[in-house]
């Protein structure tokens, strides 16, 4: 079974003392795993960025993305006209402002025929889900 890990499940399971942590680097380590492309800038920002309490450094982070996560996924992209299709139908999936890249990971999801997507965000994604669309689940 295919799975789309967004970007918050790649925070937790890079960094240990995330809640979640086990949980995310498990399906990391042992699962058919798919991203949206744009996840890595969304996980570097939030490594250097300081939400967390703490900043990595930039060269670390990076390392930490070529090393641990690009050897153990998929990628999956969206070129342009993908993309503004997407927006267009933006307003019949309730997609407002910030939604955007959360809407932007489950079309890639559509796109890719993943059956589920792990988040920790699962109100965010809740929210977006249509009939036919992966399952939301949190690891």
């Amino acid at each position: 079974m295919s799975v789309l890990l967004d970007s918050s499940v790649l925070v937790a399971a890079l960094m240990r003392d995330e809640d979640r942590h086990a949980e995310c680097l498990d399906i990391l380590l042992h699962g058919d795993c798919v991203i949206y492309a744009h996840a890595l800038m969304e996980t570097f920002t939030t490594l250097t960025g300081g939400r967390l309490g703490r900043r990595v450094n930039a060269d670390f982070a990076a390392q930490l993305l070529n090393l641990t996560i690009r050897p153990r996924v998929h990628f999956i992209e969206l070129h342009a006209d993908e993309l503004l299709e997407a927006l267009q139908q933006a307003r019949q999936h309730g997609v407002r402002g910030g939604a955007v890249y959360d809407y932007a990971h489950l079309v890639a999801a559509r796109k890719y025929g993943a059956a589920v997507i792990y988040t920790l965000n699962l109100t965010d994604f809740q929210a977006l889900r249509r009939q036919g669309d992966p399952e939301i689940r949190r690891p």
